[in-house]
């Protein structure tokens, strides 16, 4: 019994160490020359440049916080004045969403309405039809992070 005790220990000890030479030989291929600054602002910054959204989304603009419109990984601001409604639409990319502003009716296809408030986490799935209503407790400013480039398509049913 000892004997497999000794081996069992000498054994976990193999591979704490497989992890730790792991861990060391990833930490050395992070690139150190990264000249890219932090960034932090909040929704109500002067400084941010609001752009119109396409015209299908009337009452609506945006401001990118980080990365490119045609590049993954982007986030941005989106702000949808009060009772404007968002016209149902897709997008090539998943997005993580915090509702940072107002509340949002929200709906994706085939699912119920859900209203988020201030402090609300949503995800949307890539090309799943979706719309949106801002109600009337201001503007609702969405956190929006999709991993692929920007698109919206709006989405029209033909009968």
């Amino acid at each position: 019994m000892k004997t497999f005790k000794r081996k069992q220990s000498q054994s976990n000890l193999i591979f704490i160490l497989f992890v730790f030479l792991a861990i060391g030989l990833n930490a050395q291929q992070i690139d150190p020359t990264n000249n890219e600054n932090s960034y932090a602002t909040i929704i109500y910054n002067q400084d941010l440049t609001w752009l119109q959204a396409p015209s299908f989304f009337p009452g609506c603009s945006f401001t990118i916080l980080h990365g490119e419109l045609d590049k993954p990984n982007l986030d941005f601001f989106f702000r949808i004045e009060p009772n404007t409604e968002v016209v149902n639409h897709t997008h090539n990319s998943s997005e993580r969403m915090i509702l940072m502003s107002g509340d949002l009716e929200v709906q994706y296809e085939g699912e119920q309405t859900v209203v988020l408030k201030a402090g609300s986490y949503a995800y949307g799935p890539a090309e799943k039809p979706h719309r949106a209503k801002c109600l009337d407790n201001g503007p609702c400013i969405l956190f929006v992070a999709m991993v692929e480039p920007f698109d919206a398509v709006p989405v029209t049913k033909v009968d």
